[in-house]
């Protein structure tokens, strides 16, 4: 990199912070801060999502695994295939009851609904297990970063922390909105220039195929279940458990359902939902594909495939951007590493941020104060998640690689029994405050089971076997016992008037189906 490309990147930064001061000016209490008032266009809210749901991460690792890494390919197409169906779950049954109880965070709903010590747990999980995955997702980012651009690891993660922290504290969720659009946008501009010059480099339509390993071109694979085979990229593990994994993400994760919240509305959180349904798959295919141009480019360009370590196949995208684009686009493509790395970073602090005044200070520190004393203590919330996460990056330094997938895991024991105690609150009217926490610790308790000595059952399947252990023993437990909680309080405001959303749903359950029929016919044509 050389003057032009670190000036773009130092504008970049400097135009995030202006802009996030800009906003702060629009704050005046806590719901300001958090859910922009409840009147955030729902187009920014539908973008924001998917800009944080592609993370530096994908940017990086998902071209790589797809190009390079053993046993990889277009099966990550998979992890997409329950997204459709996923938000029709989402906006039938969680958004209605959700936005109605007109709440901060998700979990205050759970004490609304239950107690207070259903909401604090399922609130703490929260926080620790997003704490945990974003001081892990700093750090893989980080050595990426530090190796292509020459710079020490420790300065790249603090500044770009630091940075974050800034803007964020100042602008609140308007600040994560706003430059998550912007984000976007530079990521989406740097997919697409990044992949036509590896296209033009590579030479034509013909060598392109010819130059892909034709097993990475496989997406489906029905030939294993995944639920003791050992196979954990298998059609049914991925449908199945990518479904519960989709509808506890959007429909139960702090840091997803507080953008929902920011709409103006119940049909403008809808939009921003099914916007995600249609269009993320769109944008999942275009940065898959641009990593099978550059995979196709290093089979056949030696000087190049010596550039990439064969152990961190992940630096492919960052060392092609650095040999084969000019200065200024350097620069450009470095500011969409880092909009994907920030874009991540961002949504977390914030709505760890949320969560921990609403759930904790607010609740049993001090429950009754002014909101001006709540407005201050947010922000100080923010950075201390700030620097938690970002510090938290270092501590990981001496862990491998696998500490990644480890990450995940971890995800999945407990995303299914969240999922089950906002399953029970919403769909069943006897479900108890005591039932299900024992379905929630059930649920766990079966995920580590699997893990620890079931290991040929597919990580992705705990999504599943979390979630229906823990309703199954939480609604048995409150058949004997009293209902405790209110029911009727927090069902849908069924009075505003509504979108007829059924053709919409049909029309995403469809689009599901052409999903799985397309992928299909391009495996059949490319692998005979």
């Amino acid at each position: 990199m050389n003057y032009l490309d670190w000036t773009v990147v130092v504008v970049y930064g400097a135009c995030l912070i202006l802009f996030s001061w800009h906003l702060s000016k629009k704050q005046e209490n806590v719901e300001d801060y958090y859910l922009g008032g409840r009147n955030i266009p729902w187009w920014v809210i539908g973008v924001s999502t998917m800009a944080t749901q592609l993370g530096a991460i994908s940017f990086i690792s998902a071209p790589a695994f797809v190009a390079l890494k053993p046993n990889g390919g277009l099966k990550w197409l998979g992890f997409e295939f329950a997204i459709p169906v996923a938000m029709v779950f989402v906006m039938i049954f969680i958004l209605p009851v959700i936005h109605s109880a007109q709440v901060v965070s998700v979990y205050e709903y759970l004490e609304k609904r239950f107690d207070a010590s259903t909401r604090s747990i399922v609130s703490l999980i929260f926080q620790i297990s997003r704490a945990l995955a974003t001081g892990v997702a700093i750090y893989a980012i980080g050595i990426v970063l530090s190796a292509i651009l020459n710079v020490p690891l420790f300065p790249t993660i603090v500044i770009i922390g630091t940075v974050t922290i800034i803007y964020d504290v100042w602008g609140g969720i308007r600040a994560v909105v706003y430059s998550d659009l912007v984000q976007m946008g530079v990521l989406t501009i740097g997919i697409f220039i990044v992949g036509i010059t590896a296209y033009r480099l590579l030479g034509g339509w013909e060598n392109l195929f010819s130059g892909i390993e034709v097993g990475r071109l496989k997406i489906l694979n029905f030939d294993k279940h995944g639920f003791g085979d050992g196979e954990d990229f298998s059609f049914w593990a991925l449908l199945f458990g990518g479904f519960f994994l989709y509808v506890s993400y959007y429909g139960c994760d702090q840091s997803q359902i507080q953008r929902e919240l920011s709409a103006k509305s119940e049909d403008d959180a809808k939009k921003s939902l099914m916007f995600n349904g249609v269009v993320r798959v769109v944008l999942v295919v275009s940065y898959l594909s641009m990593g099978l141009i550059i995979g196709a480019f290093a089979l056949q360009n030696q000087e190049f495939m010596n550039l990439i370590p064969k152990d961190k196949v992940d630096y492919m995208v960052p060392i092609f951007v650095l040999n084969y684009l000019p200065h200024g686009l350097i620069g450009f493509i470095v500011v969409a590493l880092l909009a994907a790395f920030m874009s991540s970073l961002d949504s977390s602090i914030n709505s760890l941020s949320a969560a921990s005044m609403k759930d904790l200070y607010q609740r049993y520190i001090r429950p009754e104060a002014e909101d001006r004393h709540y407005f201050i203590w947010s922000k100080i919330l923010t950075v201390f998640w700030g620097i938690v996460c970002t510090g938290f990056a270092f501590l990981v330094g001496s862990i491998s690689d696998t500490v990644i997938e480890a990450i995940n895991k971890v995800g999945s024991v407990f995303y299914g029994p969240v999922l089950a105690a906002f399953v029970l609150g919403i769909l069943f009217k006897r479900a108890s405050a005591t039932g299900v926490k024992l379905g929630v610790l059930t649920g766990v308790g079966v995920n580590l089971m699997l893990w620890k000595w079931f290991p040929g059952v597919s990580w992705l399947w705990w999504n599943v076997t979390g979630c229906l252990s823990a309703i199954a023993i939480g609604y048995i437990w409150s058949l004997g016992f009293p209902h405790s909680g209110s029911v009727e309080a927090y069902k849908r405001d069924e009075s505003k008037p509504k979108i007829n959303w059924k053709p919409r749903y049909i029309f995403l359950v469809l689009y599901f189906i052409a999903i799985i029929v397309l992928s299909y016919v391009f495996e059949r044509l490319w692998l005979k």
